[in-house]
C-alpha cells in the first residue's frame, strides 16, 4: 500500500475527529463539563430521500444517526450516537465499543479521492449525501494501516 504513489488526499489538514457513542446526550454533557462550553444542539442525519445513505454499496435508507458537534479552532469534534440499523456506525460501535472512530478531510473531487483512496487498498464503507443537502461525505476503511476511518467530506460551492 501507498510506495511511491502519491498520497490519496491533497490537503491532508484534519478538520475533525469523530467518536461513536451508546447516549450522545450523556457523553455531550460530559464534554461540554469537561471543557467548560455550552452543550451543543443534537441534531439527527436527515432524510433517507436528503442523504441517499449507502452501506457498503448499498442503499441504506433505514441507517440514521445523531450527531453534536464541538469546536477547537479549525478542528471540529463530532459524537455519533446511531440508530439500530446497518451502518457503518453500528458496525464500528458493536466491533469496536465507544470511542474514536474516524478523522476527515476536506477534499474537492469526492469521486477522484475515493478512487485515489481505494488505489492504497481502503475500501468504501459508506456514504451519502449531509442532511441540509449541501455536500457529501464517504467513510474509507483505513484500520489496517492507519488503525483509524477516513471520512472525506466534500462541500458544494
Amino acid at each position: 500500500m501507498g510506495g511511491n504513489m502519491s498520497r490519496p488526499i491533497e490537503d491532508t489538514r484534519l478538520v475533525q475527529i469523530g467518536f461513536l457513542v451508546n447516549d450522545i446526550e450523556k457523553t455531550k454533557k460530559e464534554f461540554a463539563r469537561f471543557f467548560d462550553v455550552p452543550e451543543p444542539e443534537t441534531v439527527n442525519s436527515g432524510e433517507y430521500e436528503i442523504v441517499k445513505t449507502e452501506y457498503r454499496g448499498e442503499p441504506a435508507p433505514k441507517a440514521k444517526c445523531y450527531m453534536t458537534f464541538f469546536y477547537f479552532g479549525d478542528l471540529q469534534m463530532e459524537l455519533i450516537q446511531p440508530n439500530e440499523e446497518p451502518s457503518i456506525w453500528r458496525e464500528h460501535l458493536e466491533q469496536f465499543g465507544e470511542g474514536i472512530h474516524h478523522i476527515s478531510f476536506q477534499v474537492k473531487g469526492m469521486t477522484k479521492t475515493i478512487q485515489a483512496c481505494e488505489s492504497w487498498g481502503m475500501k468504501l464503507l459508506q456514504k451519502g449525501e449531509y442532511r441540509r443537502g449541501n455536500g457529501r461525505y464517504a467513510f474509507m476503511d483505513a484500520l489496517d494501516s492507519l488503525k483509524v476511518v477516513v471520512e472525506l467530506l466534500e462541500q458544494d460551492e
